[in-house]
């Protein structure tokens, strides 16, 4: 291929392993990284190196793909990596960092003349493993067709929203879809425990609502992993989603904006957690309802 990359992924839990295997079925030279080097051993089959340091990783990478759990997570990493790092290399920044994260992660990229993208992406394991998530990306526009090539592999669609990584305007827009996309999980889970106390039948819920404007693919999607008792393996775990729902209540905060349903949702989120749900699919919140674990 003529775009053929060498391309460090930093941090390979679900989504970023799911990236690293899509990057290299494009034909990319892959090279791996994760803090528990088990999640990223299975990746050598995929015919990507499994370094034992994020030195190691960088080191000749034409692109570094970071998702990891928070900014400082990143930023934490990517110190280590600095002697690795060659100046005027791509940093595609996928974590869900936060609005002021992004500005000490963009800071870090220009000290150490990296080209700094901020590209979080929508979507959850399954897209990801599809190679159909859809990228966020904001960077300059000289620079693009060099990370063009990594975007191609990992989602569907490349949605930009600037010229300038350190801006954040990615990170804002993927703030404001998960919002959207935590209260409906929320929603979802009150609306299955309200039925249980109050003895109905949800699909005579699912029935009331049928073919309308309050249906929604989401709604049956996430209500079926609670039914069927399958949480696991997680799409978007539940302790990522307490993250991200404090992320969108800071920078509600930040910006003279009350969040009352995104607060909510981190409360629950953290009490499903908290109930032994943390690694399961975020629609386990759902048993932040009950004092106990409910079952079904």
């Amino acid at each position: 291929m003529t775009d053929q990359l060498t391309v460090s992924v930093l941090g390979t839990g679900i989504m970023g392993a799911a990236m690293a295997r899509n990057l290299a079925r494009a034909g990319h030279r892959v090279r791996v990284w994760n803090r528990s080097r088990d999640k990223a051993e299975p990746l050598a089959a995929d015919g990507a190196h499994v370094a034992d340091s994020p030195e190691e990783a960088v080191r000749g990478a034409d692109a570094v793909l970071t998702m990891l759990y928070d900014g400082p997570a990143a930023l934490d990493v990517m110190r280590r990596a600095v002697p690795g790092l060659r100046p005027g290399t791509v940093w595609a920044q996928s974590t869900t960092a936060g609005v002021d994260a992004v500005a000490d992660l963009a800071a870090f990229a220009h000290e150490h003349d990296l080209v700094f993208f901020d590209a979080p992406v929508l979507g959850t394991r399954q897209p990801a493993e599809a190679g159909e998530l859809l990228v966020l990306a904001a960077g300059p526009g000289a620079a693009r067709d060099r990370v063009a090539p990594v975007f191609d592999a990992v989602g569907s669609r490349t949605v930009w929203t600037g010229e300038d990584g350190a801006a954040g305007t990615a990170t804002r827009l993927k703030l404001v879809a998960n919002s959207w996309v935590l209260a409906a999980t929320n929603a979802v889970g009150e609306a299955l425990s309200l039925a249980k106390a109050l003895g109905v039948d949800p699909d005579g819920f699912f029935d009331a609502i049928a073919g309308g404007p309050l249906d929604m693919g989401y709604l049956h999607a996430k209500a079926a992993l609670i039914r069927d008792g399958a949480l696991t393996p997680a799409q978007f775990a539940v302790t990522t989603a307490e993250k991200d729902a404090r992320l969108i209540v800071e920078a509600g905060e930040a910006n003279g904006v009350r969040l009352d349903l995104a607060a909510a949702g981190a409360q629950r989120f953290a009490r499903a957690a908290a109930q032994g749900h943390g690694d399961e699919d975020m629609a386990a919140a759902y048993f932040a309802s009950f004092e106990e674990k409910a079952t079904d």
